[in-house]
C-alpha cells in the first residue's frame, strides 16, 4: 500500500468536458469584459494549454459581446487580453 492512512491522495487533473468548457467560457467572459472596460487589459496565468484555450475563447466572446476587437496573447502560462486595433 503506497498511501498512508489519513493522508489524502494527490489531486489529479482531468480534462474539462465540452459542457464545462462552454460554461467556463461563458462564466469568465463577463469578468474579462469588466476588467477590459475598467483598465484596458486582463492578465491571468493558466497552468495548462486547455486553460489557455478557454481564456482565448472567452476573449472571443467578449469581442462579440462588446462588438470591439479583442486580442489575446499567450506566452507560456501568461495570458494577456486587451483591446485590438479598430
Amino acid at each position: 500500500m503506497s498511501q498512508h492512512f489519513g493522508v489524502p491522495p494527490a489531486p489529479r487533473r482531468t480534462p474539462l468536458t465540452a459542457e464545462e468548457k462552454v460554461r467556463g467560457e461563458a462564466a469568465f467572459a463577463p469578468l474579462v469584459a469588466e476588467h477590459l472596460l475598467a483598465g484596458g487589459r486582463f492578465r491571468i496565468t493558466a497552468d495548462t494549454p486547455e486553460m489557455v484555450e478557454l481564456f482565448q475563447n472567452a476573449a472571443r466572446r467578449v469581442s462579440d459581446s462588446l462588438q470591439r476587437p479583442v486580442v489575446s496573447y499567450a506566452n507560456g502560462r501568461d495570458i494577456v487580453i486587451t483591446f485590438g486595433e479598430d
